[in-house]
Protein backbone atom coordinates (compact mmCIF):
# COMPACT_ATOMS: atom_id res chain seq x y z
CA UNK A 1 0.00 0.00 0.00
CA UNK A 2 1.34 3.86 -0.70
CA UNK A 3 0.99 6.48 1.38
CA UNK A 4 0.58 10.05 -0.01
CA UNK A 5 2.33 12.99 1.32
CA UNK A 6 1.29 16.74 0.41
CA UNK A 7 4.07 19.04 0.71
CA UNK A 8 3.90 22.47 -0.11
CA UNK A 9 6.50 24.08 -2.43
CA UNK A 10 7.48 27.78 -3.20
CA UNK A 11 7.43 29.20 -6.64
CA UNK A 12 11.17 28.68 -7.20
CA UNK A 13 11.19 24.90 -5.72
CA UNK A 14 8.24 23.95 -8.12
CA UNK A 15 9.83 25.90 -11.26
CA UNK A 16 12.98 23.94 -10.32
CA UNK A 17 11.09 20.37 -10.04
CA UNK A 18 9.61 20.58 -13.26
CA UNK A 19 13.14 22.08 -14.49
CA UNK A 20 14.46 18.87 -13.56
CA UNK A 21 11.02 16.35 -14.06
CA UNK A 22 11.64 17.77 -18.12
CA UNK A 23 15.20 17.01 -18.19
CA UNK A 24 15.16 14.16 -16.26
CA UNK A 25 11.53 12.54 -17.83
CA UNK A 26 10.04 11.80 -14.37
CA UNK A 27 6.83 12.93 -12.79
CA UNK A 28 6.88 15.33 -10.29
CA UNK A 29 6.25 12.16 -7.75
CA UNK A 30 8.59 9.50 -9.34
CA UNK A 31 11.13 12.86 -8.92
CA UNK A 32 10.36 13.58 -5.37
CA UNK A 33 10.82 9.83 -4.46
CA UNK A 34 13.77 9.35 -5.70
CA UNK A 35 15.18 12.41 -3.95
CA UNK A 36 13.64 10.91 -0.71
CA UNK A 37 15.36 7.41 -1.16
CA UNK A 38 18.89 8.99 -1.99
CA UNK A 39 18.32 11.57 1.42
CA UNK A 40 17.63 8.19 3.49
CA UNK A 41 20.21 5.84 1.43
CA UNK A 42 22.87 9.07 2.62
CA UNK A 43 21.29 9.03 6.56
CA UNK A 44 21.65 6.01 6.82
CA UNK A 45 25.27 5.58 5.48
CA UNK A 46 26.52 8.86 7.47
CA UNK A 47 24.69 7.29 10.77
CA UNK A 48 26.43 3.67 9.79
CA UNK A 49 29.80 5.53 9.41
CA UNK A 50 29.43 7.57 12.80
CA UNK A 51 28.80 4.34 14.89
CA UNK A 52 31.68 2.79 13.46
CA UNK A 53 34.10 5.29 13.82
CA UNK A 54 32.84 5.34 17.17
CA UNK A 55 33.75 1.71 17.73
CA UNK A 56 36.69 1.72 15.82
CA UNK A 57 40.49 2.39 15.95
CA UNK A 58 41.21 3.15 12.77
CA UNK A 59 39.63 5.65 10.52
CA UNK A 60 37.68 4.46 7.68
CA UNK A 61 36.65 6.34 4.79
CA UNK A 62 33.64 6.59 2.78
CA UNK A 63 34.30 3.60 0.34
CA UNK A 64 35.45 1.88 3.12
CA UNK A 65 31.60 2.36 4.69
CA UNK A 66 30.03 1.63 1.30
CA UNK A 67 31.73 -1.49 0.46
CA UNK A 68 30.32 -2.35 3.78
CA UNK A 69 26.87 -1.69 2.47
CA UNK A 70 26.77 -2.45 -0.76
Amino acid sequence: MEDSLTIPLTPELRAAVDRLTETEGLSPEGLVQRALQEFVFVHQFRSLRERLLQKAQADYTDDDIFEMVS
